[in-house]
């Protein structure tokens, strides 16, 4: 348990204000309620910013400077609060295979497996437009339903690889032996990502809010608001039209991406 963590302030930015026991219901309706009100972004990767994972850097900018952040640092705070509850969580890296064969990905994703008394389950609030907004058991095949989406673990071989169904489409995630790494890895993992002049955070904008109705995506200049059945698209102008996004639907003024540079928009080097 870090002492240094302030649980309340931290329950204030979720707004959580339920019972804590050590159970799945728990377990459930904290990660619903970090990721409602946490959202998944990387800008200051885009801003050329070191990504700190302390457990002081990430609640100055998740918590008290009401940020977002990507994998390292959702999966950093929310382990954090576990652990100040009482919970056990044990964190682990992933090759993310969206776009590429395992083989060819490296360990650049951080997620976290929670024993509760009904089991063991997956818990990964910071996997961008993918991630499940609910624990799913670390059962081969065994589905559960989040929102409009469908996830399990399928198990092959030595890996359990993270498995959504979007509609009728099914997506890999993710592929990890759920060996129990060191907080090293998840630095050398996050110095990759923010760092490497071919990570994808490097080249793209990619934003995540959820609302109380839907959702709010971004990648590169197309956006797209889910307002309960509703959806709309449109694409950014310009950097100020990203700046009043982010103050609308994302819960921050970020005053510095007036001069964000991003590779895939060439306008916008």
């Amino acid at each position: 348990m870090d002492t240094s963590f302030d649980l309340d302030a931290y329950f204030g930015r979720i707004h959580w204000g339920g019972e804590v026991r050590e159970d799945l219901q728990t377990l459930s309706g904290l990660l619903g309620a970090h990721m409602s009100r946490i959202p998944f972004e990387g800008l200051d990767v885009l801003l050329g910013r070191p990504i700190r994972l302390d457990i002081e850097g990430v609640q100055r900018k998740l918590v008290r400077d009401s940020r977002g952040g990507y994998c390292f640092e959702h999966a950093t705070l929310f382990a954090a609060a576990l652990e100040a509850l009482g919970f056990h969580p044990v964190r682990h890296t992933a090759r993310v295979v969206l776009f590429v064969p395992r083989t060819a990905a490296p360990r650049t994703h951080m997620f976290l497996t929670v024993p509760v008394r009904e089991g063991v389950f997956v818990v990964d609030p910071g996997f961008g437009a993918l991630a499940p907004r609910v624990p799913v058991p670390l059962i081969d095949g065994e589905r559960v339903r989040a929102a409009d989406n469908v996830h399990w673990m399928s198990r092959e071989g030595q890996y359990w690889v993270l498995r959504t169904q979007v509609r009728d489409k099914v997506l890999d995630g993710w592929a990890s032996s759920i060996d129990e790494d060191n907080l090293v890895d998840f630095e050398l993992g996050n110095y990759f990502t923010s760092t490497h002049p071919s990570s994808p955070f490097k080249n793209h904008l990619m934003l995540r809010a959820l609302t109380p109705r839907g959702r709010v995506s971004v990648m590169n200049r197309d956006v797209t608001v889910w307002d309960g059945p509703d959806s709309r698209q449109f694409q950014l102008a310009d950097r100020q039209a990203l700046r009043s996004l982010l103050a609308e639907h994302f819960g921050f003024d970020l005053a510095s991406v007036e001069q964000l540079a991003v590779p895939s928009i060439p306008e916008w080097k």
